[in-house]
């Protein structure tokens, strides 16, 4: 048999994650960090709270980790490692420690209360627990009831000074600065991981009941940054890229923007521990040159009014990528016309490792999330699962090396998730244009159903942002006993004087009848995920 026909007889997944793995030839992501460390030894490759770390020393800092992991906490291969720390250099130092190991990273949420922890860490079966000195208090609370032997618990500046481990009434505990001096001046055992091999458990929002674990591979994590670099290219081999990176490590569009693909490819990232702290971002900022960054439309508003957001030196910034929510055109224009580099609009979920579809350089419409990545297989469905013609709406699936292997423990999940030929449906309605540019219309459970009729809440957020006096604005459903449910709409203006009614009425002008909210209710603030995602359930509730 030859190999062609060998390579056309694996699932359609393992053909692509091939095609994208020809020029490097990576055996696990581990492969790659190993080449990036050799590569880009003295290069600066991490900075936080003023430090900064070369290639060459989160090489040996994250085997003094993983060698205290395997030695001292008697892990192997395959155990999970629990990470709960915001964006500080531990975070680096910690993961890939973890993944040259031959483990399992966990991504855990460091704003996660004690029953979202119980569930993860239980779920997941971790084994350690990586964890901010300052969320110790409530670690002592949820520990006792997992599976965790061993907490690791670090100060943020602790690589800076280290600081004394708090008192705690835990059992099984020790600092971040111990765990590295203990690990010094072993070698890490030979772990022969492939890209077959899981790499991370990446959990769900949980927006539809408890939280589910993606199962990433190290196969998914490099299909998906080889995907995102062939399709959306800022780089230059010649100029390093320096990436702000206020985006959540812990969240799977910063984890595999900054923690892994970044690295992979000899970047720069400067880690915002708390992106809410605008002045302190800012001040960041102004330190450094930055080619790109990710982040969401709040952030960039956040950013854009802050008064010294003019004397960030943007000379070098090639264009930045949102995801998380719809790009306001406002926003967009507005950040453009000050900093002089675009806005593109990309579309990925946990599950597909953060990617599907972004606008790029070279083509670029506002109002899509651009054409599909490369090397993967798109399609919109109707609810019988039949395609449905161009320009028309249906459930975007995708298929290819960026799709997880399923949810961890949850089979049945899995199952309608991902089909025999390895479809993945996102549960996110779209729409392909003639050109190929992807638009997301709303989320499959966020669609209204007002008297039998679809309504969108994207549409008719997309219609008040044009108010001049809203800044933000959220729509759900809610029951109704004439028409099923009714529209009520959210909103933070700047116009204390903005009646209900008149904001049903610039509606009434560009919205059909059954669009146009029933409800209006003013808010001071929405309520927002750690990423500045707005939380459409918590207003239903």
């Amino acid at each position: 048999m030859n190999n062609v026909t060998s390579v056309s007889e694996l699932p359609f997944s393992q053909q692509k994650l091939i095609e994208l793995n020809a020029e490097d030839g990576f055996t696990s992501l581990v492969d790659g960090f190993n080449r990036a460390c050799d590569k880009f030894a003295d290069r600066p490759a991490y900075t936080c709270l003023g430090q900064t770390l070369s290639f060459q020393e989160i090489e040996q800092l994250s085997r003094q980790f993983g060698c205290y992991l395997v030695e001292h906490c008697g892990l192997v291969q395959g155990d999970r490692v629990a990470v709960q720390l915001p964006n500080i250099n531990q975070f680096p130092i910690a993961i890939w420690g973890i993944l040259r190991a031959g483990l399992v990273v966990v991504n855990t949420n460091p704003l996660y209360t004690a029953r979202e922890q119980l569930h993860q860490f239980n779920d997941s079966g971790a084994k350690v627990l990586v964890v901010l000195s300052d969320l110790l208090p409530l670690t002592e609370q949820v520990v006792p009831q997992t599976g965790v032997e061993m907490v690791i618990a670090t100060s943020a500046i602790d690589l800076l000074q280290p600081q004394p481990l708090p008192a705690s009434s835990l059992a099984q505990i020790v600092s971040f600065t111990d765990a590295l001096a203990k690990g010094a001046g072993k070698q890490l055992p030979v772990i022969s991981s492939t890209m077959a091999d899981v790499a991370v458990l990446q959990y769900t929002g949980g927006t539809t009941g408890p939280s589910k674990g993606a199962i990433l591979s190290h196969g998914n994590i490099f299909g998906g940054q080889r995907m995102s670099k062939l399709s959306v290219d800022f780089s230059d081999e010649a100029v390093p890229d320096l990436l702000i990176a206020p985006m959540p490590l812990y969240h799977v569009f910063g984890f595999t923007m900054n923690a892994v693909g970044g690295f992979v490819g000899g970047s720069h990232s400067v880690l915002i521990p708390n992106a809410r702290d605008i002045d302190s971002m800012v001040t960041t900022m102004k330190q450094h040159q930055l080619t790109t960054m990710t982040g969401i439309t709040t952030l960039l508003q956040g950013l854009m009014r802050h008064p010294q957001f003019d004397d960030i030196d943007f000379s070098r910034l090639k264009g930045i990528v949102v995801g998380g929510a719809a790009l306001v055109k406002e926003v967009g224009d507005e950040w453009e016309a000050r900093t002089g580099a675009k806005v593109f609009e990309g579309y990925g979920l946990s599950e597909t490792t953060a990617v599907l579809s972004c606008n790029g350089p070279d083509k670029s419409r506002l109002g899509t999330v651009g054409l599909p990545m490369l090397y993967q297989d798109v399609k919109l469905i109707d609810a019988e699962g039949n395609s449905v013609a161009t320009g028309e709406r249906g459930e975007i699936c995708t298929r290819g090396a960026h799709v997880m292997q399923g949810y961890w423990n949850r089979p049945d999940a899995t199952a309608e998730a991902i089909d025999g030929d390895g479809w993945f449906r996102t549960g996110d309605i779209g729409l392909m244009a003639e050109d190929g540019m992807l638009s997301i219309v709303d989320r499959l459970k966020d669609m209204v159903i007002v008297s039998g009729f679809n309504v969108y809440p994207n549409e008719i957020e997309d219609v008040v942002y044009g108010h001049g006096d809203i800044i933000e604005c959220a729509v759900v459903g809610v029951a109704d006993d004439r028409t099923g449910e009714a529209v009520k709409l959210f909103v933070v203006s700047t116009n204390p004087d903005l009646s209900e009614q008149q904001v049903k009425d610039f509606c009434r002008e560009q919205l059909t009848a059954y669009k146009v909210p029933k409800y209006v209710a003013f808010m001071d603030e929405l309520p927002k995920s750690p990423v500045g995602k707005i939380l459409r359930r918590e207003l239903r509730d």
